[in-house]
């Protein structure tokens, strides 16, 4: 089963993906694609942990490529938003390709896993003037996100920790 789950900043839509991927049962590994760039992303990070703390997920580092991932059970993606920043724009991303190593690597989990529940940003309610690369990973974002939820058997959308199924 493929679950996309997207929101906000501070939505709540990570605990939701974490709920979701819980109620599978089985095997579940939790792939953490934030790099820890600084002091607030280290944070973050770690309340992440925290929350996810006694879930039974074991975390899989992953910034770049997953499709070279062999995982099975049930897998969190957390955040495809993350990942395909890191693929545009890390020293070790796709760069001009980062689309299709994202759709790529999702298409490989979808097959690797039982189940696949993936997060996104909904970052397209804000102001619309942003220029250059900015603007392209917003259109990237934007496309990603609606491939994945065409194909997904489960959308939500998470508002304010209330969670809607979309899909």
């Amino acid at each position: 089963m493929l679950v996309l789950v997207i929101g906000g900043s501070g939505s709540g839509k990570s605990e939701t993906a974490e709920n979701i991927a819980v109620g599978f049962g089985g095997k579940r590994t939790y792939i953490a694609a934030m790099e820890p760039f600084g002091e607030e992303a280290k944070a973050r990070i770690e309340r992440h942990r925290a929350a996810r703390c006694g879930k039974g997920f074991e975390t899989v580092e992953r910034y770049t490529d997953v499709e070279g991932l062999n995982i099975s059970g049930t897998a969190l993606l957390e955040c495809l938003s993350n990942l395909l920043a890191n693929e545009m724009f890390s020293a070790g991303g796709a760069g001009e390709k980062a689309v299709d190593a994202v759709l790529g690597g999702i298409e490989h989990l979808k097959r690797t896993c039982d189940n696949l529940v993936i997060v996104t940003n909904e970052i397209f309610s804000g102001d619309t003037k942003y220029l250059g690369d900015t603007k392209k990973y917003m259109k990237n974002l934007g496309y990603i996100n609606c491939r994945i939820a065409e194909r997904a058997d489960a959308v939500y959308e998470v508002t304010c920790g209330i969670a809607e199924r979309i899909k």
